[in-house]
């Protein structure tokens, strides 16, 4: 004869649901933890040696952006600031790649003038783009190199013969880094460091600049080195300036 079995045996198995939907809730609180925790790492600014490199770079693309849209207008890139204490453009034509050559005219730009290391941005423009029209054929003169996994150096951009090819850059943007350069202020900064050969050829340089990555490392050929190098591309700016030419 069957029997109806107890309520209490019936209900049974609650304590083992609730063991799993705590289970599950645990779960889903460490998915979220580990979520929280890689969003936090993806958008939190970095820190250390990292951050003022990101600075750098975020400044650097903005003085690039800036060089362009002066160029549409201007039809032509800015000359060098005036001084490192007064940021407008130099009124006066270049007469020589030194003359063209110095600090980013970050008044007549518009733009922050220093570096994550609060150091102004140092600027070298061709004379032709400088000086000329751009929508007459001009030569873009500066080059940019690296350094190979040996420590032998190599092109970036640019050759030997700037006008025959016609792969140099019409200028160079870059921050001096944490070693070398010049103050916000105008003061000029010189570090403990003194094997950053590299370093000190930019910091010299009108035509060719070394970019290379950053290290701490004295042995390494061309020594320390912590400058961040940035340019005009000459199809970006030829592209930019044709878009934007006056209709015959």
């Amino acid at each position: 004869m069957n029997r109806e079995r107890p309520s209490h045996a019936r209900r049974r198995p609650a304590p083992l649901r609730r063991q799993r939907g705590a289970a599950l809730l645990l779960l889903l609180v460490v998915l979220g933890l580990g979520a929280s925790s890689l969003l936090m790492n993806l958008f939190s600014p970095p820190s250390g040696e990292l951050r003022p490199q990101a600075l750098t770079r975020a400044s650097l693309a903005e003085a690039r952006e800036a060089l362009l849209g002066y160029a549409i207008l201007h039809r032509r890139l800015p000359r060098p600031a005036l001084s490192a204490t007064d940021g407008r453009e130099n009124p006066r034509p270049c007469a020589s790649d030194a003359d063209c050559t110095g600090f980013l005219p970050w008044i007549t730009l518009g733009v922050v003038p220093g570096d994550g290391w609060n150091k102004l941005l140092r600027y070298s423009v061709s004379r032709d783009f400088a000086n000329g029209n751009l929508d007459q054929p001009v030569e873009a003169d500066k080059t940019v190199f690296d350094r190979g996994d040996d420590g032998t150096v190599f092109y970036r951009v640019g050759s030997a013969n700037c006008r025959v090819d016609d792969r140099c850059a019409p200028a160079v943007i870059f921050s001096s880094g944490k070693h070398l350069g010049v103050s916000l202020a105008g003061i000029p900064q010189a570090g403990a460091v003194t094997d950053n050969l590299d370093e000190q050829a930019n910091e010299a340089a009108v035509r060719e600049f070394m970019a290379r990555a950053a290290t701490g490392e004295p042995r390494a050929v061309g020594g320390s080195f912590s400058n961040v190098v940035s340019w005009v591309p000459l199809p970006l700016i030829r592209g930019r300036v044709r878009a934007t030419a006056p209709k015959p």
